[in-house]
């Protein structure tokens, strides 16, 4: 039983059909990376999975909660993932434990003593224990990623989605990020990824998605897609990014 299931989805902006008819399924503990140029589609996907985004057609379900029209479906599916975005949106006036515990407090209801045991778990997971008390400015971008990896884990999902989570960092700070993200995909986290990082996709991912103008264009085993990609498109993606 696939954890993510996606079927045949499509959406809209207007005149322009953004995802024409994507399918696939994520099994529980893979990681996949959604690879693609910029426009193909990538994000959106991310954001229909989660419900940020409402889908024309098609059907979305994440551990049996299907994306529904109404909002206790939608939030029962909201429970089940955590979405990470490329800005860290962590709220600048609470400290680091303080963003960690506030959804677990307000969305399920969880004590303070509860929330704040979890925080101090999930930020020693990212390598952060000994920013429990610090501020969002008084920390690096790739310290306030971590800091928001640790919030999206404190809700206990059963997948995370990530939308190019090292793209604002600088370059010798995404490597920290990616070191965490490595160590959840060990411990059996499901993660799908939307990502440039051709390295991490190649070495950690079980499974690489190249999304071209709306669909899925191939997928496969990592060492399938690099090393024998079928279509020309692909061949021509990698070959722009294996300077990177």
């Amino acid at each position: 039983m696939p954890l993510i299931a996606i079927d045949n989805v499509k959406k809209r902006f207007g005149d322009n059909e953004v995802l024409k008819g994507i399918s696939l399924d994520v099994e529980p503990g893979e990681v996949i990376a959604i690879i693609g140029k910029s426009g193909s589609g990538k994000s959106t996907l991310l954001r229909c999975i989660n419900g940020l985004e409402s889908i024309d057609e098609g059907n979305i379900s994440v551990a049996g909660a299907k994306l529904g029209a109404s909002e206790l479906e939608l939030r029962n599916l909201r429970l089940k993932v955590g979405m990470i975005f490329q800005q860290f949106n962590l709220f600048p006036h609470l400290s680091v434990g303080r963003n960690v515990m506030i959804a677990p407090m307000i969305v399920k209801g969880v004590s303070e003593a509860e929330a704040m045991k979890t925080a101090k778990a999930n930020l020693e997971k990212v390598g952060l224990g000994h920013k429990f008390d610090a501020y969002p400015d008084q920390l690096s971008g790739g310290q306030q990623q971590r800091v928001a990896i640790a919030r999206a884990l404190s809700m206990s999902p059963q997948a995370l989605l990530c939308d190019e989570i090292t793209s604002a960092l600088d370059p010798e700070l995404v490597n920290e990020v990616l070191t965490v993200m490595r160590g959840l995909a060990k411990e059996g986290m499901t993660l799908l990824m939307v990502t440039h990082e051709m390295r991490f996709a190649r070495e950690v991912c079980n499974r690489l998605v190249f999304m071209h103008q709306g669909k899925v264009h191939e997928i496969g085993p990592p060492e399938e897609l690099f090393g024998n990609p079928k279509t020309p498109e692909l061949q021509q993606f990698i070959g722009m990014t294996q300077g990177a």
